[in-house]
């Protein structure tokens, strides 16, 4: 007689670089198996919806290209040349090349290197009580969310904002420089639900009609790097024609009447010459804003990610404070709510041990450090070895010319700890194979929303796997790294980590499943003031002092407009380099998460490039040709797609396609600058001036 499979429902939470961090109920089959993947009803952010990518996790989790065994380099780097080894081998051979280097060249010659592959505090962050105990190079992460942060910080005084659940009850959700389509689909489900219940208007801002845009009421599309001059446009328009909320203004801000003399030149003919967008769309927009109290500024990461985007960020944040919409439910300004989480990870992370005198590079500049560039070492020695956990720099990183140059260095000892062959893998020494998030324990919070939640082990990893929280423990034991948080498994550390941080015990918060750490309408709407010393919001931003973690000032900060402007910082076109690209995100790849996943890849296809069709008929370009775009960082090459949902001068490529899948084998970040951004630091990946020519595929060359 047959048997059917056991089926249990279990919970979790999304691990991936995504502020929605997903409330999850997955199917576990025989306790070794997952099937089906669904956002949990239970939890009211994620109310039941999730992203396709994550519902197929099962095709990631079982793919039959896993890495399931460590492996040693036997051919050159990069040639995919490997051969089976031992764990105990393996970090024996790691102990010994991270020592040598010592030795020879001095504790900072190590650089353990990571991102947020995976969220959780446990597997993110552990890495560095590695490096503050060895006193090996620290890390400045700075690739994705620095200049954001600071932005909003600027006005505010820290990072909260309203409930985005909220979106919901508002009558206009103004979503401003993200996608949520493709990157947090849950901001689609509130927005949805306000125009469904509330004849509610979804207004979107944005550099090209992406698919967020194609759900949109209201369209915005802008050149990138403007949003300050459309949002100072706006702002006037506010101020002129009486929408402006003078007794909020007189109460809740630090200088109304320095704003709106400020304000006064830019007109929305001003801010038209500057971010295209048409007068008459700038003032229906803002007659909309100011008309609509319980107006709901979503706003995002993509539209910082340029050299002015701090002073963006801050621009569009000024918008519902000049018209007082934080005083209504459904109305003020959300970006992430990492001041809720209040985690005390100093065991985690080993904050006992840090030596502040030791260096802080920045992650950025990867391409600079292994290429022996003085200002990003800080001075200091080579990097001669390095363990990568949760990131693939050799695709995601700018300057990846410098980058390719500098991984395949053959005096550069690199352990790469994955899930899948990368491209940052395939130029390792050694590879070991990693679980994925229902094969280990962790813990999480939503920067999208304000649950925190355990992630408990679900499944047994495949083969060998190991998380990276054994691996550290066993390189410690190697390296005589002494410090408690070795000593403890991950469900301990996440125990004594809630405790220090005065949320309970794990049992409890798995108990909780999602707990709400959500605050009360008053402290999410800044009613008893903002949380600069003043309580006021800052129209006139200190960049010198915006109360944000950092490594000091970098690039031109003090040259940063205080009230909110179009600063002229961009890259911008020139007669060599007409064109201004983006290399927005893609629906189905994550970075470079779900590249390995068959469903992913047959929904991207291959890299393309958007160009406007009259861009496109002056150079000869017509739809499916190979073009190459090039700066003078680099080159790369894919397919041209004739796209009018831009504006003229502006290119698209959504991303982050592995480099192989580019005609010549060059990625998209060959065009991407790793200038430090101000105020903080920062990585401007949507702001390059580039050239376009229609090429012949076979003449391009693979490097």
């Amino acid at each position: 007689m047959n048997q059917h499979a056991k089926v249990d429902i279990r919970h979790s939470t999304c691990p991936h670089d995504c502020p929605s961090a997903c409330a999850l109920d997955i199917e576990v089959i025989d306790n070794s198996t997952i099937g089906r993947v669904r956002g949990s009803k239970l939890q009211t952010y994620t109310a039941g919806v999730v992203c396709a990518k994550v519902a197929r996790y099962a095709e990631r989790i079982h793919h039959p290209d896993r890495l399931t065994y460590p492996r040693c380099r036997v051919g050159p780097k990069g040639s995919g040349k490997f051969a089976r080894i031992s764990w105990d081998d393996a970090l024996d051979e790691i102990a010994a090349r991270f020592n040598q280097a010592e030795r020879e060249f001095g504790a900072e010659s190590v650089w353990p290197y990571y991102y947020a592959g995976t969220m959780g505090l446990v597997m993110r962050d552990g890495i560095n009580r590695l490096s503050h105990v060895k006193k090996y190079s620290r890390f400045y992460g700075t690739i994705c969310s620095t200049i954001a942060r600071v932005g909003f910080a600027a006005g505010t005084g820290k990072i909260a904002g309203v409930d985005p659940r909220e979106m919901g009850v508002s009558d206009l959700i103004v979503i401003w420089g993200t996608n949520p389509v493709n990157t947090q689909v849950n901001v689609m489900t509130h927005a949805a639900r306000a125009r469904k219940e509330r004849g509610a208007k979804i207004a979107a801002v944005d550099v090209y009609n992406n698919d967020t845009m194609k759900q949109a009421d209201i369209k915005i599309i802008l050149r990138p790097g403007t949003d300050g001059a459309f949002a100072c446009g706006v702002m006037h328009v506010l101020f002129r024609e009486g929408y402006a909320d003078r007794d909020y203004l007189a109460r809740y801000t630090d200088c109304p009447v320095e704003l709106e003399a400020h304000l006064a030149t830019r007109t929305p003919e001003w801010a038209s010459s500057i971010c295209g967008v048409p007068v008459a769309e700038i003032e229906a927009f803002a007659r909309t804003v100011g008309q609509t109290k319980r107006s709901f500024f979503r706003l995002g990461y993509g539209f910082t990610r340029s050299r002015n985007g701090a002073a963006q960020m801050h621009a569009a944040l000024c918008i519902p404070a000049v018209t007082g919409a934080w005083q209504y439910e459904g109305g003020g300004a959300f970006f992430n709510n990492s001041a809720l989480w209040k985690f005390n990870e100093s065991l985690i992370e080993g904050h006992d041990a840090i030596d502040r005198s030791t260096r802080l590079m920045d992650q950025s500049k990867i391409g600079r450090i292994l290429t022996g560039d003085a200002a990003a070492l800080k001075n200091g020695p080579p990097v001669k070895a390095m363990l990568i956990q949760n990131t693939n720099p050799m695709t995601v990183a700018p300057e990846q010319a410098l980058v390719r140059q500098g991984f395949a260095r053959h005096d550069l000892f690199t352990v790469v700890h994955e899930q899948f062959m990368t491209e940052t893998a395939l130029m390792a020494d050694l590879v070991l194979p990693a679980t994925m998030f229902m094969e280990h324990d962790d813990v999480y919070y939503g920067g999208g929303h304000q649950h925190i939640s355990v992630g408990a082990k679900l499944i047994e990893p495949p083969g060998e796997c190991r998380s990276n929280h054994e691996v550290l423990r066993g390189l410690s034991r190697r390296l005589n790294a002494r410090h408690p948080g070795f000593e403890m498994s991950a469900r301990d550390l996440i125990d004594a980590t809630l405790k220090k941080s005065g949320h309970g015990d794990i049992e409890t918060l798995e108990a909780d499943l999602w707990r709400d750490l959500q605050p009360d309408f008053r402290t999410a709407h800044y009613l008893d003031g903002f949380a600069h010393a003043d309580g006021k919001f800052h129209f006139k931003a200190d960049w010198a002092h915006v109360p944000l973690g950092n490594a000091g000032m970098m690039g031109a900060w003090d040259q940063m407009p205080s009230l909110p402007d179009h600063w002229t910082s961009i890259e911008e076109a020139d007669e060599a380099h007409p064109f201004r690209l983006a290399t927005s995100p893609s629906r189905s790849f994550l970075n470079t998460t779900f590249n390995e996943t068959p469903s992913s890849q047959a929904r991207e296809g291959a890299p393309t490039v958007m160009i406007h069709p009259e861009d496109a008929a002056s150079l000869a370009i017509e739809d499916g040709d190979a073009v190459t775009l090039g700066n003078i960082r680099g080159e790369t090459t894919l397919t041209a797609r004739i796209f009018d949902g831009v504006r003229r001068g502006v290119l698209i490529a959504e991303s982050v396609h592995p480099n192989r899948t580019h005609i010549g084998g060059r990625g998209i970040n060959m065009l991407t600058g790793a200038e430090a951004v101000a105020p903080v630091g920062g990585a401007a990946f949507h702001d390059n001036k580039v050239w376009v020519r229609k090429v012949a595929p076979a003449a391009i060359p693979t490097p």
